[in-house]
C-alpha cells in the first residue's frame, strides 16, 4: 500500500507473551512497509498512560483506529476485534487494517474503519488514547 504520508507512526501496545502480537505484526507487514514500533505494557498505569485498549493494541499517528467513543477502558487483558462479518478475531483483517491506514493517510480526524471494534476480552471496549482503569 503505497501511502503519501510516509511519516505515519506505526506502534504496537502490548504484553509479555501476547499470542496476537506476532499475527498483529504479519499482518501490518502485508498491507505497509511502513516501520512498526513495538512496546511492551507492564502495568496497568502504563496501559492508561499509552491508550493501550488492551493487547495487542495499534496506534496510528498515536491513536487508536479501533476504538469505539465513548468506551474507555484500558489495562492489560487481551484484545479481540470484530472482522467485517462481525466475527471475534484476535486482530484487525489485513482490509481492516488497510482502511485504517488509508484513513490516516487523508487530512481530517481519524475514523474508525467499518467493523474495526476493538474490545478487551473481559475488560470492555477500547478507546482512543483518552482512557481509564475499569472501576
Amino acid at each position: 500500500m503505497r501511502l503519501s504520508r510516509p511519516e505515519i507512526s506505526l506502534q504496537v501496545l502490548h504484553v509479555r507473551g501476547c499470542p496476537n502480537l506476532a499475527p498483529m505484526l504479519e499482518r501490518l507487514a502485508e498491507v505497509s512497509d511502513l516501520p512498526v514500533a513495538t512496546r511492551e505494557i507492564r502495568s496497568d498505569a502504563d496501559a492508561v498512560e499509552a491508550g493501550m485498549a488492551g493487547s495487542p493494541t495499534l496506534l496510528i499517528d498515536g491513536n487508536d483506529p479501533f476504538a469505539e467513543p465513548g468506551s474507555a477502558v484500558c489495562g492489560l487483558a487481551c484484545r479481540l476485534y470484530r472482522d467485517e462479518a462481525g466475527r471475534t478475531v484476535p486482530v484487525p483483517s489485513t482490509g481492516q487494517l488497510q482502511a485504517a491506514l488509508a484513513a490516516a493517510d487523508r487530512p481530517g480526524p481519524p475514523a474508525v474503519p467499518a467493523g474495526g471494534s476493538g474490545q478487551n476480552l473481559g475488560v470492555g471496549v477500547g478507546s482512543e488514547r483518552s482512557c481509564s482503569l475499569q472501576g
